[in-house]
C-alpha cells in the first residue's frame, strides 16, 4: 500500500510539472510572438527609400491622426500599426505638434522619437529694435526666407486682420512699426504672409487692451503711439532715458515747436548717416520733422516694448531739448531751454 501510494504521488508531481512546463512554454512562446511581432511592426516602409518628405502635424493631434498623416504620406505601411505600436511603447500623447522631416527608411522607433522630441523642421531669425521694415526684409532675403518682391507686395496689399488695421493708411509703408521686433522660430515651409502674420500677431500680443485704453486717454491713435515710440527707439539708446525722451516729443508737440529728430531725416534719405549736412535737412519728405508741423506722416522703424511703454507714459520733464553728452557716449544731456541746449551741444562738438 506504501509503494502505491508513493507511485501516485510522483505521477501527481511528474504531472504538475509538466503543466508548469507546458504553461511556460506557451507563455515564452507568446512573448517571443509578441516581440517578433512589435518587431515587424517596427520596421521601416521602405528601406531603399531615404527620400525625406515634409509632413506637419496640427496641434492636439492623436497617435492615430498623425498615422494617417504618415500613411497618407508613404513613409509607414500602416496607421493602425502605427497606432498598436505607440500604445505598446507608452508613447501616446507625448507626440508634439510641428512640421517634420521623415523618411520611409526609419523604422517606428526612429519616427516616434523624433515625434515625442519635437525635432521639427524650423528656421530662426531675429529682427533688433529699431529696423525699417526694408531693413527686416534684408535679413529675411539674406537668409533665403523670402522672396523680396512679394514679401513688399504683401506689406503693402496684404490682408491681414487684426484690430489695429483698421487705423494704418495703404500704402507701400503701411505696416511700417508693427512689425515687432523679436526672436522668431518658424516652419521652413512658411510662406511670406506667414511670416508677416507671424510679426503681426507679436505686436498684436504686446499692444494690449491696456495700451488702446491709455492711447485713447492721451489723445492719439495707436499708429500716432507707434510712430512716436519709433521715434523713441531711434533716439534714445539706454532704456532709463526713453521715457524722458518721449517726454520732450511730447513737450514739442503741446506747444507746436518743430521735432527736428535727426531720425526721420534719416529716414526720409533711406540711409543711416553718421552725421547730417544742412543740405540733407532740407530734403521734401513728409518725415522730415525740420520741414513738417507734429509727427511725422508715421512710424520710421519697429519699436520695441520699452518704448512702446515710453510713448505710451512718459516722463513728466519741462525740457525741450537733447543731445548726446559726447561723441563716445551714448547717454544724453536735457534742457528745458534754448541757451541750455546750446551750451551742452558746444560740449558735444567739441569732444570730436
Amino acid at each position: 500500500m506504501g509503494k502505491k501510494r508513493r507511485n501516485s504521488a510522483v505521477k501527481k508531481k511528474n504531472i504538475i510539472l509538466i503543466v508548469i512546463l507546458a504553461v511556460v512554454v506557451v507563455i515564452g512562446a507568446v512573448i517571443i510572438g509578441g516581440s517578433a511581432y512589435v518587431s515587424s511592426l517596427n520596421k521601416p516602409y521602405d528601406l531603399e527609400n531615404e527620400n525625406l518628405i515634409v509632413i506637419s502635424v496640427p496641434s492636439g493631434s492623436s497617435t492615430s491622426e498623425i498615422g494617417s498623416i504618415l500613411q497618407e504620406n508613404g513613409i509607414i505601411k500602416s496607421a493602425d500599426g502605427f497606432k498598436l505600436y505607440g500604445r505598446i511603447k507608452k508613447y501616446d500623447g507625448k507626440l508634439k505638434a510641428g512640421e517634420y522631416s521623415l523618411s520611409p527608411a526609419m523604422n517606428l522607433e526612429e519616427i516616434f522619437g523624433i515625434l515625442v522630441e519635437g525635432h521639427s523642421n524650423t528656421d530662426r531669425f531675429t529682427v533688433p529694435e529699431g529696423l525699417t521694415i526694408a531693413q527686416t526684409a534684408d535679413i529675411l532675403e539674406d537668409k533665403q526666407m523670402i522672396n523680396r518682391d512679394k514679401f513688399m507686395d504683401l506689406i503693402a496689399n496684404g490682408n491681414f486682420d487684426y484690430e489695429f488695421m483698421d487705423e494704418l493708411p495703404a500704402g507701400e509703408n503701411r505696416l511700417e512699426g508693427f512689425l515687432f521686433p523679436e526672436t522668431y522660430e518658424i516652419f521652413t515651409s512658411a510662406t511670406e504672409e506667414d511670416i508677416i502674420n507671424k510679426m503681426l500677431s507679436q505686436f498684436d500680443l504686446v499692444f494690449t487692451d491696456e495700451y488702446y485704453k491709455r492711447a485713447e486717454e492721451l489723445g492719439y491713435s495707436v499708429y500716432e503711439i507707434v510712430t512716436i515710440a519709433s521715434l523713441i527707439e531711434r533716439e534714445a539708446r539706454v532704456d532709463s532715458e526713453r521715457a524722458t525722451v518721449a517726454s520732450v516729443i511730447y513737450n514739442r508737440l503741446a506747444i507746436g515747436q518743430q521735432l527736428q529728430i535727426d531720425a526721420t531725416v534719416q529716414y526720409a534719405l533711406g540711409e543711416q548717416k553718421e552725421r547730417l549736412t544742412y543740405k540733407d535737412l532740407e530734403v521734401d519728405s513728409p518725415y522730415n520733422t525740420y520741414k513738417v508741423q507734429g509727427l511725422p506722416i508715421g512710424p520710421i522703424c519697429s519699436p520695441g516694448r520699452a518704448s512702446i511703454e515710453a510713448a505710451l507714459y512718459p516722463a513728466d520733464t519741462d525740457y525741450y531739448y537733447y543731445v548726446l553728452k559726447s561723441k563716445d557716449e551714448i547717454t544724453h544731456n536735457f534742457a528745458e531751454t534754448y541757451s541750455e541746449f546750446l551750451t551742452y551741444k558746444s560740449q558735444y562738438q567739441n569732444s570730436f
